[in-house]
């Protein structure tokens, strides 16, 4: 069990250390979004990955907020970035 949880947190700490690069060195601003994205579901990974070692679900309603907060800083991002197509645009 021990092995498989240091397995895991090498592997989110690698994924962590790529999404932050990304996000210092992106050339656009969609890739620094998205890095971001990355960076937060890893995050969400690793407090899932504590909660079942611990086997307590206090984290819970932590992770549900940080997934909301990912898919909705995401649909933003692509939302409000120039270059999005609009459909209520199109139709006008």
């Amino acid at each position: 069990m021990t092995i498989t949880l240091l397995v895991a947190a090498a592997m989110l700490f690698v994924g962590a250390v790529c999404a932050l690069a990304r996000m210092t060195m992106g050339p656009t601003v969609l890739d620094r979004a998205v890095a971001l994205d990355v960076f937060v579901a890893l995050g969400i990974c690793g407090l899932a990955i504590q909660a079942a070692h611990s086997r307590h679900t206090f984290t819970l309603p932590l992770l549900l907020v940080l997934t909301l907060l990912g898919f909705v800083g995401s649909v933003s991002v692509a939302r409000f970035t120039q270059g999005s197509d609009d459909i209520e645009e199109d139709q006008a």
